[in-house]
């Protein structure tokens, strides 16, 4: 793997981060299995990038697509709580009719709906092009790494507040809660509404590094903001809430290293008493990353267990 490769994985694994992050407020935090965010990923990154194409102010086009991801949390927040609808259920809901949204905000062109931006368009980060003589392949995971640590530190204080306090409270134990006095709808509307913003500001930041998404863009966007969050868990076992957090970006970005390793594989050939196995990132990427994923998540445990004997 050389240079542009890697700082391209870890730029990758940055704008995950987010996802990382918001999945983790959901699932871990308030106990909401969230399907939303497939959809609110694209949603972000296709409200951000027609934002930008009609010549909106990238910054403000990245609030429109935290504005409008945070609104698809909202909804399943309702489904949930105003008609009783199971979360999980209400989650797949709303992501379905998000594809449909998706559609209607990119538009059709050739039979492909994508958001293209032009090579000449202007994000957030063009400014900071050349800042202190460093390459765009620099500026750039720098640039998203700043985002995240932002993201890290302001969801940190969040969770520190009284306000935060209640909301974990409520994903502990939700009758509890209540018997204490805490409106713990309003928390699930507050938690999926902040959760879904922090998965748009990542597809908001995808489409500006990337400069294209297409309608295929979020799919698989939970499973690897699951697999970021447990594998942070895995390797950073810790009770600190600030540190969780940051192993859910870290987690994220050793996933995104490790998918680019089993990506550059290419064909891998062994032969086990006479049978020949192959392997080909091509065909076989996705089976090669969750073997990579499972060392990664039992060999820390394996090794302890080891030492300790």
């Amino acid at each position: 793997m050389n240079i542009l490769t890697f700082t391209g994985a870890v730029e990758l694994g940055l704008v995950y981060a987010l996802v990382a992050i918001g999945v983790y407020l959901s699932f871990r935090i308030l106990d909401f299995p969230d399907l939303t965010v497939d959809g609110s990923f694209l949603t972000g990154a296709a409200v951000c990038g027609v934002a930008i194409i009609f010549g909106i102010n990238p910054w403000i086009a990245m609030v429109l697509a935290v504005l409008a991801s945070a609104g698809a949390g909202l909804v399943t927040a309702m489904l949930n709580i105003k008609f009783g609808i199971l979360n999980l259920l209400a989650s797949i809901l709303t992501m379905s009719a998000l594809y449909s949204v998706n559609l209607r905000i990119m538009g059709m062109n050739n039979g492909m709906a994508s958001v293209n931006l032009p090579f000449a368009a202007k994000t957030a980060i063009t400014p900071f092009h050349g800042l202190f003589g460093l390459p765009v392949w620099a500026i750039r995971p720098l640039f998203v790494g700043t985002i995240v640590l932002m993201a890290v530190f302001l969801v940190w204080r969040f969770l520190k507040s009284e306000i935060g306090l209640a909301m974990r409270a409520t994903g502990i134990n939700l009758r509890m809660a209540r018997a204490q006095g805490i409106r713990t709808g309003r928390l699930v509307y507050l938690g999926m509404g902040l959760s879904n913003a922090l998965v748009g500001l990542g597809g908001a930041l995808f489409i500006q590094t990337a400069g294209s998404a297409d309608s295929t863009g979020g799919v698989g966007t939970i499973v690897f903001g699951l697999a970021a969050v447990i594998i942070g868990e895995s390797l950073f076992r810790t009770r600190n809430m600030l540190l969780i957090i940051l192993s859910c970006a870290l987690g994220s970005v050793l996933y995104r290293i490790v998918v680019q390793f089993a990506f550059q594989g290419g064909e891998i050939s062994y032969t086990i008493q006479g049978i020949r196995l192959s392997f080909n990132a091509a065909t076989d990427l996705q089976l090669i990353t969750a073997l990579l994923v499972v060392a990664i998540l039992v060999l820390p445990g394996y090794l302890g267990a080891k030492k300790h004997d």
